[in-house]
C-alpha cells in the first residue's frame, strides 16, 4: 500500500476518518446526545434516524469487507472485548449520566474543542485521563474488583452474530443484510429525512469512515514486522493516548486511536471555520465547571467498563454486530435520560412525569 511504512498508513487513514467525523459534527450536526435529546423532549427523530443510516452503512461496509475475505474481524476489538454484561450496563449508565453533565459525548467533546470550547478542552483533559486510571491506574483496580467476578467465559459464548452464524456463508451474508435493512431502512422510511439531504449525506459519510477504520487497520495494518490492532473510531481510552502521546511525542507511537482524536479536532475546526462559528468561549461560573468535571469523570471511567463509548459501541461495535452494542447502547440512553431529568426537572421522579405528560 505504497512506500510509506504500514504504522503511518494506518494511522493517516485514521486521522481522515477522524476528519470526516468532526466535519459531520460541525456541518451535519451528527450529535448523540443532541437525537436523545430531540427524540424525547421535541419528538424529532432526524437526528436519531442519522445515527441509524450511519449504523446501516457501517454494517454494509463490513459486510462486504468480512464476506469479501478482506478484512478478518475475528481479532477485532470488539471479539475480545471481556464479557460481562454488568459492566457494560453500568458504564453506560455511568456514561449516559457523564453526557448529560457535560452536554455531550467524548467525540461530542472533541468537536466542541475544535470549535474553540474551553470547557470542551477541560473535559477532554479529565476524561482522558479518568480513561487511563480505569484502565491502568487506581480505579482499574476497583473495577476489577467489583466487576471481575461478574466475567463470562469467553470461550462458552460468542462475541459478534457474525462468530455465531460464521463468516463466508448464506447465513453471515443473511445476517449483515438484515441489519442494513433494519438500521437503513427505518431511518429512510421518513420523507422528512429523506428530503433532509444533509442529515443523509453526513449520516453516511460518518458510516464510511467506520468503515474506513476498519479497512485499513485491517490490511495495512497487518504488517507483520509491526502489525496494529483491529479496530475502527472509538474516544474514550484514546483520548488518554492522545495526551500521553502530545507529553511523550518521541517515546509514543502515533496510533489509529490518536490519529483519529486529532483529526476529529481538525475536522471539527475546519467545519467551524465553514460556518463562521469558531469562538472562545469558558464556563458561566464555579458550579458548571463542577459538573464538566464530574461528568467528565463518569464517562472516561464508564467508557473503560462499557467497552466504548457512543461511537465505540454505537457505531464501530455495532459495525460488527457486536452484542455488547445494543445494551451498552441501550444503557446510555438510560444514563442520559436521567441525567438530563434531574438537570432540567430538578429531580428524576418530576423528570419522569414530565416525559409522559402525568400529573
Amino acid at each position: 500500500m505504497g512506500e510509506l511504512p504500514a504504522p503511518y498508513i494506518v494511522a493517516l487513514v485514521g486521522a481522515l476518518g477522524g476528519a470526516a467525523l468532526g466535519l459531520a459534527a460541525r456541518l451535519g450536526r451528527f450529535c448523540t446526545l443532541a437525537a436523545i435529546e430531540d427524540a424525547i423532549f421535541s419528538k424529532d427523530l432526524r437526528r436519531l434516524r442519522m445515527w441509524s443510516l450511519a449504523i446501516g452503512v457501517a454494517i454494509g461496509g463490513v459486510l462486504v469487507l468480512r464476506e469479501s475475505g478482506t478484512v478478518d474481524f475475528s481479532n477485532s476489538l470488539y471479539s475480545r472485548l471481556d464479557l460481562n454484561p454488568l459492566a457494560w450496563v453500568c458504564g453506560g449508565v455511568m456514561f449516559g449520566l457523564g453526557m448529560a453533565f457535560c452536554g455531550t459525548c467524548g467525540y461530542g467533546t472533541l468537536a466542541r474543542v475544535g470549535g474553540g470550547d474551553l470547557r470542551a478542552l477541560f473535559v477532554f483533559f479529565v476524561l482522558g485521563v479518568a480513561a487511563y486510571m480505569a484502565v491502568a491506574g487506581p480505579t482499574a483496580q476497583l473495577r476489577e474488583l467489583v466487576f471481575s467476578p461478574f466475567d463470562i467465559d469467553a470461550g462458552s459464548t460468542f462475541h459478534t452474530l457474525d462468530e455465531f452464524v460464521g463468516p463466508y456463508s448464506l447465513a453471515g451474508w443473511l445476517t449483515g443484510g438484515i441489519g442494513v435493512l433494519v438500521f437503513s431502512g427505518w431511518a429512510l422510511w421518513s420523507r422528512e429525512f429523506r428530503a433532509s439531504y444533509r442529515h443523509v449525506l453526513w449520516a453516511v459519510i460518518a458510516g464510511l469512515a467506520i468503515v474506513s477504520g476498519w479497512w485499513v487497520s485491517g490490511t495495512a495494518g497487518l504488517d507483520p514486522f509491526d502489525p496494529a490492532p483491529l479496530v475502527s473510531h472509538t474516544y474514550t481510552v484514546p483520548l488518554g493516548q492522545t495526551l500521553i502521546y502530545i507529553m511523550t511525542m518521541t517515546n509514543a507511537s502515533l496510533t489509529f486511536g490518536v490519529a483519529s482524536t486529532l483529526g476529529v479536532i481538525g475536522g471539527a475546526f475546519a467545519g467551524a471555520l465553514i460556518k463562521g462559528e469558531f469562538r472562545w468561549e469558558g464556563a458561566d461560573d464555579a458550579r458548571e465547571m463542577r459538573r464538566h468535571l464530574v461528568g467528565a469523570f463518569l464517562m472516561g471511567t464508564g467508557g473503560v467498563l462499557a467497552g466504548g463509548c457512543t461511537i465505540g459501541q454505537g457505531l464501530s461495535a455495532a459495525s460488527v454486530l457486536a452484542i455488547s452494542a445494543p445494551i451498552v447502547l441501550v444503557s446510555i440512553w438510560c444514563g442520559v435520560w436521567l441525567g438530563l431529568s434531574y438537570l432540567m426537572e430538578g429531580s428524576v421522579k418530576r423528570g419522569f412525569r414530565a416525559l409522559f405528560n402525568l400529573p
